[in-house]
């Protein structure tokens, strides 16, 4: 007797944020049932290889930024090494030069400004110019690695170079094994807002080498650990977040944990994401015919994605990209704001859903 009022209220509550009658939102119960309807799952695949294009190192050279540490010496001139710390304006001070603009120049154009401006004070001097320190041009590392942070890009970087920057997956001390700890599957690379097509288990645990793509200035690479056992639900729904998984955890209730569907939310099309964020399995499912008692809740099950549209779409592969970015988007944002500070709140993030 004492269940029924605490049913009644989340029943209440989801009404609330679906626009469904109190007496139409009692009918089900948020629990999942003991022999819940397996949802019928369809298996996508995003990322047969990656594009030759991101397999190539990049072609342009290492351009001059904000905050770069530069060693310059005139050749054959004693005392003459400098490191010099490039400032917010991009500009170096060295020798009895006034300030040098070397923003967005490449190593050999800040060697030819220097031995031109220099020739003022000096007969035909020969600069080097060297990064000592790339903190314009970093990659971000975090997840089940050794020394999660973000590192330096002075030369071309793949991903298992990253990696290895980043001191290799983190090992089990009990059993030297790195699969209980760093969940591949759920592993990505983001770049400029979007996962890139990379499968993080056939490049680390198959050796496919057609995954090993070249990093680039600002790319975040993200390995969760294999351990985590939330739900993630994402979309049209009031409050985006992760959802910590129980034994009778039902679609349901994860929604009704994110307090409901926002107003217009398509319903009939809730997808669920299970398994490889490179070939996912989706499950499309009617969630208004489960509030109204017509079908079966649905049982959930670690790491799923719930996803509620916000309109109807039609290609499954579309959906499954715009899930897939969404919720990649969602852990980058809550990842990088607790790297950046241990007390960050979490991040909720609703992102194109109408698209």
């Amino acid at each position: 007797m004492k269940a029924r009022p605490l049913r009644l209220a989340c029943c209440l509550l989801l009404a609330g944020a679906s626009g469904l009658g109190a007496a139409e939102a009692v009918r089900f119960d948020p629990r999942a049932p003991a022999k819940a309807a397996a949802p019928d799952f369809k298996q996508v695949s995003r990322t047969k290889r990656a594009p030759t294009d991101l397999l190539k190192p990049p072609a342009d050279p290492y351009t001059v930024g904000a905050g770069d540490k530069l060693e310059v010496e005139i050749l054959g001139q004693a005392g003459s090494k400098q490191v010099l710390l490039a400032g917010p304006d991009g500009r170096i001070y060295y020798d009895l030069l006034p300030s040098t603009d070397v923003l967005g120049l490449t190593l050999a154009e800040v060697r030819e400004l220097l031995q031109q401006r220099l020739r003022e004070f000096y007969r035909e001097p020969q600069v080097s110019v060297n990064v000592v320190s790339a903190r314009s041009k970093r990659v971000w590392v975090l997840g089940r690695v050794n020394k999660p942070g973000n590192y330096p890009l002075l030369r071309p970087t793949t991903i298992i170079d990253a990696i290895s920057q980043a001191g290799g997956l983190f090992t089990s001390r009990f059993s030297g094994r790195t699969e209980e700890l760093a969940d591949l599957e759920h592993s990505f690379i983001m770049r400029g807002g979007r996962v890139l097509p990379v499968n993080f288990h056939r490049l680390l645990r198959e050796g496919d080498m057609s995954h090993n793509i070249y990093v680039r200035p600002d790319d975040f690479v993200y390995l969760p650990s294999a351990l985590s056992q939330e739900i993630y639900v994402i979309g049209a729904v009031r409050a985006p977040r992760a959802v910590g998984f129980t034994q009778d955890m039902s679609l349901v209730a994860a929604i009704t944990t994110a307090f409901g569907p926002l107003p217009g939310a398509d319903l009939r099309q809730v997808c669920i994401v299970r398994g490889s964020l490179a070939d996912p399995k989706i499950a499309v499912v009617d969630f208004h015919e489960i509030t109204q008692g017509r079908a079966t809740n649905i049982r959930l099950e670690p790491r799923d994605i719930v996803y509620v549209p916000v309109r109807r779409w039609n290609s499954l592969l579309a959906v499954a990209d715009l899930i897939v970015n969404t919720f990649v988007r969602t852990v980058a944002a809550n990842e990088g704001n607790r790297a950046g500070a241990a007390n960050a709140q979490p991040v909720g993030v609703n992102i194109n859903i109408g698209k």
